[in-house]
Parts: structure tokens; sequence; C-alpha cells
């Protein structure tokens, strides 16, 4: 197996998790409810804090199954132990995994769904096929592979600023740095194409998260500031030469401008796929 190259852009900071920990199987995995069924048994990659996941393990019951996996070790994994204990949640367990080693991981063990929510635009754009070539191994005959990433540029947003503009731009120069795609959304297709998946085996879709009231654009443009200044997207930037700290501050004030403005609107565009194992 070739060397993994997994660089999230965002990292785990506090100001990402924040986010994270947002994420239900509601608003992020409404594509994929219809599919759970009790008994079932899902792996969750890049599980994060593991309010997904928790989700489905509800889902299941009891006699079905949710692993969640992150690949390295830290914090994250740690918080998601404990929220499942908090929520006397016990079906689930949480382990250190590769997405490229899943047929390794788990050569004994088929799953019922194997889920990804926004991974694949963060590991090498070069072998997104290969991870989802994967991901098929290691699900039962019958079952799906499922597929949620958002796309950087289909996000949209009020008012239009170059600040904001700034951002995206930045932002897209940074993921590429690390070897990602962060317009995964629309490659969906194109990638379960590449790793093997018939065409009429694939169902694609859309999914949206807005944000507009008071509350939500406070919430998300804080949370973009942060980032900005504070997570490995700094890191990466600086290192990259991509961007300066002038630069760094001056998107982080553009997110704070924004969220002040009452007409503010942003919303993200979700490409869905769902791949049937045979």
């Amino acid at each position: 197996m070739p060397e993994t190259t997994v660089i999230y852009t965002h990292g785990h900071h506090e100001s990402v998790l924040r986010s994270h920990s947002w994420r239900t199987a509601q608003n992020s995995a409404s594509y994929l409810l219809p599919y759970i069924k009790p008994n079932m048994h899902i792996l969750d990659i890049g599980c994060g804090p593991g309010t997904i996941t928790l989700d489905f393990a509800t889902l299941v019951g009891p006699a079905g199954h949710i692993t969640g996996i992150e690949p390295s070790p830290g914090d994250v994994l740690a918080q998601a132990r404990e929220t499942a204990a908090s929520r006397g949640i016990t079906n689930v367990d949480f382990k250190i995994g590769d997405i490229f080693e899943l047929e390794e991981m788990f050569e004994s063990r088929k799953f019922d769904i194997v889920h990804v929510h926004q991974v694949l635009q963060h590991i090498d754009r070069e072998r997104v096929s290969e991870a989802l070539m994967q991901m098929r191994a290691v699900t039962k005959p019958g079952g799906i592979v499922a597929v949620r990433e958002t796309d950087f540029a289909a996000m949209t947003w009020f008012p239009a600023s170059d600040g904001m503009t700034e951002w995206v731009d930045t932002y897209q120069l940074v993921a590429r740095a690390n070897g990602g795609e962060p317009n995964a959304g629309r490659r969906l297709v194109s990638w379960a194409l590449g790793a093997g998946f018939a065409r009429d085996k694939i169902t694609t879709s859309a999914g949206t998260w807005c944000f507009s009231t008071p509350e939500e654009r406070e919430w998300w443009s804080r949370l973009w500031a942060d980032r900005t200044l504070s997570s490995n997207f700094k890191t990466t930037a600086l290192k990259s030469g991509l961007a300066d700290e002038e630069k760094l501050n001056r998107i982080a004030d553009t997110w704070t401008e924004w969220g002040k403005t009452e007409d503010g609107w942003f919303a993200i565009l979700n490409g869905e796929i769902i791949c049937r194992v045979d």
C-alpha cells in the first residue's frame, strides 16, 4: 500500500470542532437516512467528534453497530467517546484508521453502509477513486457506499465583496497546496466511476446548508474568522507563501464584517452519492 497522504486543511482546532459538533445525521446526512435500518453495521470514516456517528447508532438500534474512524490519534476521538458515554450509547466504537487501508483493517468484516462526510476533498486528489475502492471492498454485497462533499466554488453569499472573494480564492489555493480538491462535490460521480461503480449503480443528489439569521451569521462568521487566524489553514497558507499575516487578518476582518450585515446570506452546496455494491 502506498504511503497515505491525508492532510486535513483545517486540522482539529476548536474553531473546526465547533462546526463539526454542530453536524447531525439530519442536517448533514439526510440523503442517507432512508437507507438506514435497524440492526445494520455502519462504518463512518472521518467521524470527527462523532455527532453524526452517534445519530447513526441510535437509528440502527442496540442490535446494530457503528464504527467511527479517524486517521490519527488525538483529542477528537476522546471527545467522541465522551459524548457517546454522556448519551448512554454503547453500540459504537471509535478507532484510528486510514481510508486507504480499510481492506486490511477490516479484512474479516463487512459493513451494510460505508459512509464518508467532508473527507474526500482533503485526501490526495489523485487517489480519491482508490479510497472509494477501499470503501467498496469493506461493504457487503447489497450494501452501499455513501458520500457527501462540499464544493467551495459553488458556495454563494450576499452581499458580494472583494474580501469574500479573496477568502475563497485563498482557500482553494491552500487546499490544493495540501493535495486536496476543494471542489469535490461536482466530482463525486466521476470519482465513483473511476472506482469501478457502474453509472446505473450511482444515485446522485445535492444538499445545502444556509446561514442567514443573526445567530447563524454570528456563528458562521466567527467560526471562519477564527479558522483563518488559528487553524491549520493559517499554517499552510503562511508556509506555502500563499498569504501573509496581513492578508489573513484582512480575511478574518472580512468575515467579521459579513457577520454583522443584516441582509447577509451564505449557502453551501454539497454533492451526495449513494453507490450500490453488488
